[in-house]
């Protein structure tokens, strides 16, 4: 079963605001078993919605489209779709009904475009959107399923969940389909392939393995179709296991989280605690783990120490350590953190001192140059990084670089 997704709007193509909706949609569809062919974006223009529509009917047998339902001149989709179909319209009661609640609850007059949001094309199903204004509208023409949803994220979000998705399930005989996402760091994927290539070979055809690397990690997924999901859930697992055993090493976690909810996770568990001390990277490792919730039983604070006087008053680095081997340094790091673990009372703490770029590299130091430390009450151990000259990666590969020792360190104390 094959799904497109098209998603409308000017605002889309020219960066004025990121295409979230179709990366969601994407996710909930496979795991229904509906695999996404192709992903298009087109403008606020009949002829390419047209065109869209065209293609997308010979490749597809769901066609789910977002955006372009409002009420001024520049939502031209529903007026597009009646035309593509050779339908007239027709003003939709309840949807007229619900409109009309709306602005009365919040005190505001009712105009004629308004009203126009109840008026439909007369083939389509309307389903009720119970967060907007704009209905969604479900067709079945020409052998195929299409349904036009609001592109505002909260509104298409209600309708797939609980709406669109469980019509599609009702209206196809879908397979099983099961991902198993395991979580790696500190490997390359070639190297991680290399490891892992008889497990590989020796999948069935039914099951495949995705790589999917980003900046230090790189997560395993499994995913296997099939009729019987328990059957196809034993068979995943089994593979899932031996992936994990063969690269038990590099293992962070056996499911699909970002790598700092696996730390937070695993000393929450030991009922640890963590602070950062951080120059390069900003705050960046901060964020990253305080954008999740219940974060506060693992991690006390932060330092950023940007300045070579924030990190002697704050982080009691020695004023000679930063005059004879300058602040990114292996001695100044391990002085951060282990300034970190005393002034902020934490079993752990990381610390990060490194050159960013573009500018400020040198001979000796280029950019790019990162040192990192982790300590603990009784030790602190330190490692060098040579990344590239790129501030944002530099950044990004610092942090993942920091989190990535700290579980390390992790590891090592349990064993």
């Amino acid at each position: 079963m094959l799904a497109e997704i098209i998603t409308i709007g000017d605002e889309i193509l020219i960066g004025q605001i990121v295409d979230t909706n179709s990366a969601w949609m994407a996710q909930k569809l496979n795991l229904i078993g509906i695999k996404v062919k192709q992903i298009t974006s087109v403008s606020d223009d009949a002829a390419h919605i047209t065109e869209a529509l065209k293609l997308a009917e010979g490749r597809a047998d769901v066609i789910l489209i977002t955006g372009g339902l409002g009420p001024t001149k520049d939502d031209v989709t529903k007026v597009t779709i009646a035309k593509y179909f050779h339908m007239g319209f027709r003003r939709d009661q309840e949807t007229l009904d619900h409109v009309t609640h709306i602005f009365t609850s919040l005190n505001r007059p009712m105009i004629e475009l308004n009203r126009r949001q109840a008026d439909v094309p007369d083939g389509c199903e309307v389903i009720q959107n119970k967060n907007g204004t704009a209905p969604c509208m479900w067709f079945e023409q020409h052998g195929k399923i299409y349904v036009s949803m609001p592109g505002v994220p909260f509104e298409m979000m209600y309708l797939m969940t609980e709406e669109i998705l469980p019509r599609l399930k009702n209206a196809f005989k879908l397979p099983a389909i099961f991902h198993k996402t395991i979580l790696t760091a500190g490997i390359g994927e070639s190297f991680l392939a290399q490891e892992i290539e008889d497990i590989e070979n020796a999948l069935p055809d039914h099951i495949k393995l995705a790589y999917l690397p980003k900046l230090g990690q790189v997560r395993l997924r499994l995913s296997g179709t099939g009729a019987d999901e328990a059957t196809l859930q034993q068979e995943v697992m089994f593979y899932a296991q031996q992936l994990i055993g063969r690269v038990k090493k590099n293992v962070v976690a056996d499911q699909d989280i970002p790598l700092e909810k696996a730390l937070l996770n695993i000393m929450q568990e030991r009922q640890l605690t963590l602070s950062t001390a951080e120059s390069c990277t900003g705050g960046y490792i901060s964020q990253l783990i305080t954008q999740h919730p219940g974060c506060s039983a693992v991690f006390a604070g932060a330092a950023v120490t940007y300045s070579n006087a924030l990190k002697m008053s704050v982080l009691g680095v020695l004023p000679e350590t930063l005059e004879n081997y300058g602040a990114v340094s292996e001695q100044t790091v391990k002085e951060m953190a282990m300034g970190a673990v005393a002034n902020f009372k934490t079993d752990y703490a990381v610390a990060v001192s490194g050159i960013a770029g573009p500018d400020g590299g040198t001979e000796e130091k280029p950019v790019g140059t990162v040192w990192i430390a982790v300590a603990t009450q009784y030790k602190v151990v330190a490692r060098l990084f040579r990344f590239g000259n790129r501030r944002a990666q530099n950044i990004e590969r610092a942090a993942i670089a920091a989190l990535t020792m700290v579980l390390n360190e992790l590891k090592q104390d349990v064993g």
